[in-house]
């Protein structure tokens, strides 16, 4: 498995940065504080009785880990995973949870003023995992808040999946 080239000890005044990452054509951005790590594609062990979105397992150093595939959580849209594609390994403290993404691109800083509020939606599906909108570059990005993007049954079957390695 190696590491991918985006070295987030070296990235200075990191509480205001995020990692920008694309499913589709559209960009998504996470803290840069909740960023473990990212990696290539790894070996991963598929799981039975389990969501469309929700990959597998894999080993990273002794820790179990699941993996979703996020363009199928938010989108309905399975995503050819390949050489191309990344896992952003993200730390909510109680455990650690990757997340199958099409590109990692960038990490940017956001001043507050940027960060707009997401547009009023009519949907079918709860959004409140989009947490604003920053316009940068010609490109609309999305902040993410991927524990909200979870539902409860989501939060169980990782539980269950790290308490069963």
């Amino acid at each position: 498995m190696t590491t991918l080239p985006v070295n987030l000890s070296k990235v200075k005044g990191r509480e205001d940065r995020h990692l920008i990452f694309s499913l589709g054509t559209e960009e998504y951005s996470v803290p840069l504080l909740k960023v473990k790590e990212v990696i290539e594609i790894p070996d991963i062990t598929p799981m039975p009785h389990t969501p469309s979105y929700y990959l597998g397992i894999m080993n990273l150093r002794g820790q179990v880990i699941s993996i979703i595939d996020l363009s199928m959580k938010l989108k309905g849209v399975r995503q050819e995973l390949g050489k191309k594609n990344a896992v952003i390994i993200l730390d909510f403290e109680s455990f650690c949870l990757g997340i199958a993404v099409g590109t990692v691109n960038r990490v940017l800083a956001f001043a507050q003023e940027e960060i707009r509020e997401r547009p009023m939606i009519e949907s079918t599906e709860n959004i409140d995992y989009i947490e604003g909108v920053v316009h940068r570059d010609r490109k609309m990005i999305l902040l993410l808040d991927v524990h909200k993007a979870l539902n409860v049954q989501d939060l169980k079957l990782i539980e269950s999946q790290k308490n069963a390695a």
